[in-house]
């Protein structure tokens, strides 16, 4: 057999890297000690305000909630029971409707107004502002001044009329009540949308507009293959936070209509809310919750997907 020889200098050769890398963490953790620090409290926030009560809801959807006598495990009864219920098949079919709505209607504006915007050659910071300003309007006022637009007798109706058109009671009526709410919510909130499409369209390259317009193309020409292909990973993003966001939807529609007329506005987002607090049943509530986390952590997941390649 042969007898392998070990030198003094090759028994200490690991030991000696390990000691070097050790040291270059030290120090790296000490450069960026402070950097940590600040983060801290970030962190702490977020999980005490964020993950807590995901993790709290999550373990409150397998209880009646009782603040009196006290919780009562009561297994998945309150899953079983949200799933009897023939409103939560209304409320999902409702909410993908206002979804599909605010894509049809309401997606395509602040990407439009954006591209305008930054297509003018004077009152530029004029346009910014007045595109944002409906999105400071109080909801207590927004509320009242669209239901006086929508109502029979309100400036919709009489302009309506100078075309022949009978009145029509847009709130109260369950065929346009829903596509109302989303034409009040996309003239308040594309003003926010449309200044990151802003941002996204003025940080593209001038070079590559004046590049484009020796070689003689127009405007839609500009468009179609500088600015939407360099905006393409901003309106996927764009695109999930906005179905995120109407997945949630239940304000206007509670404030307006409180889910009617005859459920037709009653969406997933304000299902939960009467369960919690209409019903008081916490534990029906924080079930449903639990369901809306899952898809909305799938749709996450899919953006990541999507975009993947741009981080």
């Amino acid at each position: 057999m042969e007898e392998t020889i070990i030198s003094p200098g090759s028994m200490h050769q690991e030991p000696e890297h390990k000691t070097r890398t050790r040291k270059k963490r030290l120090t790296s953790l000490k450069k960026y000690m402070w950097g940590y620090l600040f983060l801290v409290p970030a962190i702490a926030i977020f999980i005490v305000f964020l993950w807590v009560p995901i993790i709290k809801g999550m373990v409150y959807s397998f209880y009646n909630i009782d603040f009196v006598n006290g919780n009562i495990f009561v297994g998945i009864d309150n899953y079983i029971k949200i799933l009897n219920n023939p409103d939560l098949l209304l409320s999902v079919r409702n909410t993908l409707y206002y979804m599909l709505l605010t894509l049809i209607i309401g997606f395509w504006v602040p990407i439009a107004a954006s591209i305008a915007i930054s297509e003018l050659k004077l009152f530029q910071g004029f346009a910014r502002i007045a595109a944002y300003l409906p999105y400071v309007v109080p909801g207590v006022v927004l509320y009242g001044m669209w239901r006086w637009m929508y109502d029979p007798v309100g400036p919709i109706n009489a302009v309506l009329g100078w075309f022949g058109a009978d009145p029509t009671s847009f709130i109260s009526d369950g065929r346009y009540s829903m596509i109302a709410l989303v034409f009040m919510e996309t003239w308040q909130q594309f003003g926010s949308a449309m200044l990151i499409y802003l941002a996204g369209v003025l940080s593209i390259p001038r070079d590559w507009y004046e590049a484009a317009e020796i070689d003689g193309a127009g405007v839609w020409s500009r468009i179609k293959y500088i600015t939407l292909p360099s905006m393409r990973s901003l309106i996927v993003l764009m695109l999930i936070l906005q179905l995120i966001g109407t997945s949630q939807a239940y304000q206007s529609q509670l404030a307006m209509l409180d889910g009617g007329p005859n459920k037709a506005t009653l969406t997933y987002a304000l299902l939960t809310v009467k369960y919690a607090f209409t019903q008081l049943d916490y534990g029906a509530g924080t079930a449903l919750g639990v369901l809306m986390f899952v898809v909305l952590s799938v749709l996450g997941i899919v953006q990541f997907k999507l975009t993947k390649e741009d981080y």
